[in-house]
């Protein structure tokens, strides 16, 4: 199993021989309704266009998960499983095979990769998104991602899981608090999922932000001190910081098919 980090809450899993490419943020800039002055991320450089896509999984229909920009320059007949958020998005845009997942629902890729959504983020107050397990039915090893740090208690059910991709590091602004949430959040599903790893996602990578929002957003804790959390807490979980564009092998402890 290999993951290689594309900055923000883009990331390309290879798993069971199938490369599946979340979230991607990829060329050009990321803004919010076109509202510059409010919001502007910019890349250091563009990410190439990764080939030989088997899936596109999408967690959020904003355009730092949906980003239309990258979207119009990837494949339209690459299948695409999303949330009926995000859906609406690549509907738009013309793509030909959209699973829409809502949650508790399961996608299989090629009989080798079954995809269950869980709800995530809170976006607006009647829209929930999605989190999604991702299994390798050959192994049984199993990947969570949830991009905003919110976590349904039914992932209990799940575990253990074996790598979880989520905030450890808290986003927060005046008034509205944290809206990416890590620490103490990242503590509890480390205890409940009991990971072999975790990943940082939503705050990092070769990017950088401008604009009015920008004035206002405070980042609370570090990398350094989630694994102190773990480890006061005694969970052996290992914390993977990700580089832009490394791609990294997990060297994970297979469970027996069936378990």
């Amino acid at each position: 199993m290999y993951l290689t980090y594309l900055d923000s809450n883009s990331w390309l899993v290879e798993i069971a021989d199938k490369r599946i490419l979340i979230d991607p943020w990829l060329v050009d800039s990321l803004t919010f309704g076109n509202q510059d002055w409010f919001f502007k991320g910019s890349r250091t450089q563009d990410h190439p266009i990764p080939e030989n896509i088997d899936l596109i999984l999408l967690s959020q229909g904003l355009e730092d998960h949906a980003h239309p920009p990258t979207l119009k320059q990837l494949d339209h007949n690459i299948p695409v499983v999303a949330s009926p958020n995000a859906a609406k998005v690549v509907q738009q845009l013309g793509y030909t095979q959209i699973t829409v997942l809502a949650h508790n629902e399961t996608f299989t890729l090629n009989t080798s990769v079954e995809i269950k959504a869980f709800p995530g983020s809170p976006i607006g107050p009647t829209l929930v998104e999605n989190g999604y397990l991702l299994k390798e039915l050959p192994s049984n090893l199993t990947i969570y991602y949830e991009p905003h740090g919110y976590h349904s208690p039914s992932l209990k059910a799940a575990a253990p899981i074996d790598v979880v991709i989520t905030p450890l590091v808290e986003l927060t602004l005046p008034i509205v608090g944290p809206f990416i949430r890590g620490g103490k959040n990242a503590l509890e599903l480390a205890q409940w999922l009991q990971p072999q790893v975790m990943l940082p996602t939503a705050a990092g990578g070769d990017v950088t932000f401008a604009g009015f929002l920008t004035n206002f957003l405070q980042t609370k804790g570090s990398i350094e001190e989630f694994r102190s959390l773990l480890a006061k807490n005694n969970l052996s979980t290992q914390v993977i910081e990700p580089k832009s564009g490394d791609r990294i092998q997990l060297q994970l402890q297979k469970k027996g098919v069936g378990v």
